[in-house]
């Protein structure tokens, strides 16, 4: 097989592990150096080619690439960014191939959630529609945990970790102070549509009478009558109650609780923050002191509180790609299938066509939600649980995290300039 070069980038909200899946492909890539000759990084995202902004990832060292297992953000940059239609918008398309020729590149690695499934399943139409070969590679990642095929996708159960963690902290401060202080906690997390990170809220306890206390999930529409009783029934009977929100709650008519009014770079609705929006519920209609907090970012960030089942994961996925693509793969994603649970949890990964993942997502399942739509069920619990198991602390220097400092070499531009 003739040896060409490759590209790499990565997209959307990063991860606390999305770096270890590039691991992954790196390390792969320079395995197989005999079909794959230079390893090019878009910087900032599949913007990196359209302007043909590149980084030369062959002038990083064994261990920064390695030392990339451990460290959280996008190392090579992110961006979100959408290519629309090749009908539509030819001229980045053009633009693609362009760049592809000037650097000799044949295989595509993109590495994102389903708006990048999306545009990696649009680079891998090049070959039949502008006729040069492109093979595109999906590489998961959300923290959403709303990719289909997949059993579960890289970086959510890093996630899951942290917010059940976080939950179990606050739940014991809130239950400390709550006869002279604090009578409701709200805590929201991410999850426009789907509830997957509300509902790894509850592995905090062991059911509905520990931290937390009610879950609101997207799935299932908010009343705020229903809501109001249950929080106020659960301060009557523990002094104190505690709630997991995702940001995407929303009422029967489908609109969101805390909807911004604006829309992001993908045309999702920007929201606005739904933990205070509820708070101030609370406050109106049954009077209690509350507090809130919202896990933003820290919650997609904490590399330090990994999940090692999903670092592993996320490795398994990089190098997965790089076998796929040399094995003729093209418009494919490597996808997690469980093949157990409990103490018998085991898992491999197949093949999963961009076709049935581009522009879908996957929601909680009915039966995985209480018929009260405030918890979780025992299915539920465990299907979350093996994901959030093991620990993979990152090595520390003076009390911090390491992480790795890349070059981030660029390389020689050959084309004219290109305006997005």
């Amino acid at each position: 097989m003739p040896q060409h070069n490759a590209f790499y980038a990565q997209s959307g909200g990063v991860t606390a592990v999305i770096n270890a899946s590039a691991c992954g492909v790196i390390e792969a890539a320079r395995e197989n150096g005999d079909q794959i000759g230079k390893l090019y990084a878009g910087h900032n995202g599949i913007i990196g080619a359209l302007t043909e902004d590149l980084i030369d990832v062959s002038q990083e060292s064994d261990e920064n690439i390695a030392a990339l297992r451990h460290t959280p953000g996008g190392a090579f940059g992110s961006c979100r960014y959408k290519l629309k239609s090749i009908e539509d918008h030819r001229t980045q398309y053009e633009r693609l191939i362009e760049v592809f020729k000037a650097h000799d590149i044949r295989y595509f690695f993109y590495n994102g959630g389903g708006d990048s499934a999306d545009t990696c399943l649009k680079v891998s139409q090049l070959a039949e529609t502008m006729g040069y070969p492109i093979q595109a590679i999906h590489v998961p990642k959300t923290v959403d945990n709303d990719l289909p095929i997949t059993d579960n996708s890289p970086g959510f159960g890093s996630v899951a970790k942290y917010i059940a963690t976080s939950t179990r902290e606050a739940g014991l401060d809130i239950a400390s102070m709550c006869a002279t202080s604090t009578k409701v906690f709200i805590l929201e997390v991410m999850g426009r549509h789907a509830g997957w990170i509300a509902a790894a809220g509850a592995l905090a306890g062991e059911d509905a009478t520990q931290p937390p206390h009610i879950v609101v999930f997207p799935e299932v529409a908010f009343h705020r009558k229903e809501f109001m009783a249950r929080v106020d029934a659960c301060v009557k009977e523990h002094g104190y109650c505690v709630v997991v929100v995702s940001e995407g709650a929303r009422y029967e008519d489908g609109t969101f609780l805390a909807d911004a009014g604006n829309t992001d770079a993908f045309g999702h609705r920007q929201l606005g923050g739904v933990a205070p929006t509820l708070a101030g519920m609370v406050k109106q209609d049954l009077g209690y002191k509350y507090h809130w907090a919202v896990a933003d970012y820290l919650q997609r960030a904490a590399r330090h509180i990994a999940s090692w089942t999903d670092v592993e994961q996320a490795y398994a996925t990089g190098r997965a790609a790089v076998e796929m693509a040399l094995a003729g793969k093209n418009a494919v994603m490597p996808a997690i299938r469980r093949l157990g649970d409990g103490a018998d949890y085991a898992w491999d990964i197949i093949e999963a066509p961009l076709e049935q993942i581009a522009n879908h997502e996957k929601f909680m399942p009915l039966e995985f939600i209480t018929e009260d739509g405030f918890y979780i069920t025992d299915a539920c619990r465990e299907y979350l649980s093996p994901l959030i198991q093991g620990e993979d602390f990152p090595p520390f220097v003076n009390g911090l995290p390491a992480v790795a400092r890349l070059t981030l070499a660029k390389v020689e531009k050959k084309l004219t300039p290109f305006t997005i």
